[in-house]
């Protein structure tokens, strides 16, 4: 790492919004995590650094298939889906398939005075008492959009591509510091969502020890 991106590192946690709304319905729990930060580019140029696959590649993941409306993706490694919304150059929306789960996730672009802001929804339906919910919370999958943000940052502003090893990656103590910081506010946005405050610390330490390969996350 060099000093610049230790520097974006250590300032990364704050630099994000982060918001997490939870709704329960008798057995069913419907939950909308969103997370958003602006960025020293165009909106046109941030666009195609989150639609294009060659760039992608290069802060996020491999992504194949035909990223285009009605075309399904695989990000490498990770989920797969549909594109079911397209409106270029401002937002799309997929479904996010993992594990047999699926989700919906929305992706927006917009000025932001000079800025340009990238805004991630992600909403998810599921058991209301699911255990991975109880152990993790919302940082399991908050925290991996905060690496995924934070690796969106690394690309911008200081032209530095994705980690080819990304497990040595996060245990750099920069990185350490910013997974730490971030489950810790995925845990205060549980609380102020309705979890109860020793649950929502819980569940947020056993998701840094996970993204810190402390814990088996399941």
């Amino acid at each position: 790492m060099t000093e610049e991106s230790d520097r974006i590192i250590d300032a990364q946690a704050d630099d994000v919004h982060r918001d997490l709304a939870i709704d329960r319905d008798g057995t069913q729990q419907h939950t909308v995590q969103t997370i958003s930060q602006s960025y020293p580019t165009t909106p046109e140029d941030l666009w195609e650094a989150c639609t294009r696959a060659d760039r992608l590649a290069r802060w996020f993941s491999p992504v194949t298939g035909e990223l285009r409306l009605g075309g399904r993706y695989q990000v490498e490694g990770n989920a797969s889906g549909e594109v079911v919304a397209c409106d270029p150059p401002r937002s799309f929306t997929v479904t996010w398939e993992f594990g047999g789960d699926s989700s919906r996730l929305t992706v927006r672009v917009e000025p932001a005075g000079e800025r340009a802001r990238l805004t991630i929804r992600h909403e998810h339906t599921g058991d209301a008492g699911s255990p991975f919910w109880a152990q993790f919370g919302p940082g399991a999958t908050g925290v991996g959009w905060d690496l995924a943000l934070l690796g969106l940052s690394l690309y911008l502003v200081a032209g530095q591509d994705r980690p080819t090893d990304p497990a040595s990656f996060a245990q750099a103590e920069p990185a350490r510091r910013f997974i730490r910081a971030a489950s810790d506010r995925w845990g205060a946005a549980s609380t102020r969502a309705g979890t109860p405050a020793n649950d929502a610390a819980a569940a947020a330490a056993r998701t840094t020890a996970f993204y810190l390969g402390e814990q088996a996350g399941g």
